[in-house]
């Protein structure tokens, strides 16, 4: 039997931007994926959807499956000829057990590969404006693991530490934060050395209490922290708020969920994440050609009797064109034929096949293109319509009213998604999502069906034309619409939202 390989991939901190482009690389071709509770939500969402997905859920001392039973399954899983990521917070091999990992595939002449990843201790600093050197006020940095194992004490030479006058970076240490302090006070420390507890850094739940080694316990007691969070100690930590940045950017602190059609780009989680939201991009709703696509051939063979051809999707661009290199004919035959787009978006695949397109509509909607284009005709033009299966019915109805012949041809479905790994619903619920950011009204129709609430009400919409909005109304839920049908005024929106 043909052996599989193995994979230990660090997932990073949680933004998805620090995941590396050969962690990403790897986990596309996964058969199989390993991961722990640490890793990002947005890592997450990039597991395709082919893998198989085994959650051993490793955080503090709360273990969904032991080290010992771990190592077991990336053997059994290999031997079984898959290629398996075991996906990790953080890097694999800083405190993340993965050298054990190791052993067994090595003993059974496993193939493997590290694919080493961001660590918090020095990414999570930095997003807080601390650097963990710096040569004014030290020459050295040192990651402790903070964790011990119940019942027994410390194995940590505190006075070691304190004598090396460097940064301490203490990571899984929050529960013992007064021994961590305690230790170093005994040892002789400053008892004003600056210190911070850095909570969920590089998300937008991060949060930074800097105090001193002395008083920091009480201060975290006062303002309060969750987990995962580090400890650092030293003198860098009094830089966080000259240095701070990322609570500068407009969208920090915000979490914003992108709705989207799989497998499409978003330019708009994109822009949101340069603007500091954590964003969330899951599909809410997936495309897929049909089978049988005899009626848009059929258009093929009589496209010299068509005025115009109107595209109301990207997606039904792009199916077009498939359809017409299937047939093997090319866009000579669209010669003479005027060309419609719903948006910018639809133009681009359109210019990227060599089409400029002669009509775009002010407003990016179905009702608003119907009503561009009727002002264009005379009476008697024949348009074809190639489209969702389940599209806009006023499109048809305001052409026909102004005397044209629609030939309204179904090339796609559009097919409900839901998250595997990440429970939307609860994440609603709880407050977790600040805005949910809407492109469609499908993609609207796509969320209700995944998330399946009993009430939507605190559910902020950002929606990008008048048709969504009314989408979104429809089921309650707080609703804004972007000033212009364009993803720049989209942005702006969220922004508003989160500055209201």
């Amino acid at each position: 039997m043909k052996k599989g390989k193995v994979w230990l991939v660090g997932a990073g901190p949680g933004d998805i931007g620090l995941f590396t482009l050969k962690g990403m690389e790897v986990l596309k071709a996964a058969d199989v994926v390993v991961y722990d509770s640490l890793v990002g939500q947005g890592v997450l969402a990039k597991i395709p959807q082919e893998a198989r997905l085994i959650n051993v859920g490793k955080r503090a001392d709360k273990h969904t499956m032991p080290q010992e039973g771990i190592n077991q399954l990336l053997l059994e899983e290999a031997l079984k000829g898959n290629r398996v990521v075991r996906l990790k917070g953080g890097d694999p091999f800083l405190f993340g057990r993965g050298g054990e990992e190791l052993e067994l595939l090595t003993e059974n002449e496993i193939p493997y590969e590290i694919v080493p990843g961001v660590t918090s201790s020095i990414a999570v600093p930095a997003y807080n404006g601390i650097p963990v050197t710096h040569r004014d006020f030290c020459s050295s940095v040192h990651i402790i693991t903070g964790h011990r194992r119940a019942g027994k004490k410390y194995d940590i030479d505190f006075k070691a530490l304190t004598d090396t006058k460097g940064t301490l970076v203490f990571l899984m240490g929050i529960a013992a934060l007064a021994d961590i302090c305690q230790g170093l006070l005994d040892a002789g420390m400053d008892s004003d050395m600056p210190a911070a507890v850095l909570q969920k850094g590089t998300t937008a739940d991060q949060k930074r209490v800097v105090a001193t080694v002395s008083t920091l316990k009480e201060e975290v007691e006062r303002q309060g922290i969750e987990t995962p969070a580090i400890i650092v100690v030293g003198k860098v930590c009094k830089l966080a708020a000259e240095f701070g940045w990322y609570e500068k950017l407009s969208l920090a602190g915000c979490k914003v969920l992108v709705t989207r059609p799989k497998g499409r780009s978003s330019r708009t989680a994109d822009e949101l994440r340069r603007r500091g939201a954590e964003v969330l991009e899951l599909p809410s709703i997936r495309t897929v050609a049909l089978d049988e696509q005899t009626e848009l051939w059929q258009a093929f063979d009589r496209m010299d009797t068509y005025q115009w051809i109107v595209f109301t999707s990207p997606t039904g661009a792009e199916i077009f064109f498939e359809e017409l290199k299937n047939a093997h004919k090319d866009i000579r035959s669209l010669a003479g034929i005027h060309i419609a787009a719903i948006g910018q978006g639809t133009a681009k695949v359109l210019e990227e096949r060599g089409i400029l397109v002669d009509l775009i509509p002010e407003i990016y909607d179905g009702d608003s293109l119907g009503e561009a284009l009727a002002a264009k005709l005379t009476g008697g033009e024949k348009i074809l319509l190639p489209r969702a299966r389940k599209g806009n019915e006023n499109l048809v109805k305001i052409l026909r009213t102004h005397g044209a012949r629609v030939d309204d041809i179904a090339t796609y479905d559009t097919v409900y998604e839901k998250s595997r790994l990440i429970n939307i619903g609860e994440e609603i619920r709880t407050g977790s999502i600040d805005c949910v950011v809407f492109t469609s009204a499908s993609t609207v129709k796509g969320f209700v069906e995944s998330t399946a609430l009993a009430d939507y009400s605190g559910v902020v919409a950002a929606c990008i034309g008048k048709q969504t909005k009314a989408a979104a109304d429809a089921y309650g839920m707080q609703t804004f619409v972007a000033e212009k049908a364009t993803i720049e005024a989209l942005i702006e929106l969220v922004v508003k939202i989160k500055n209201k």
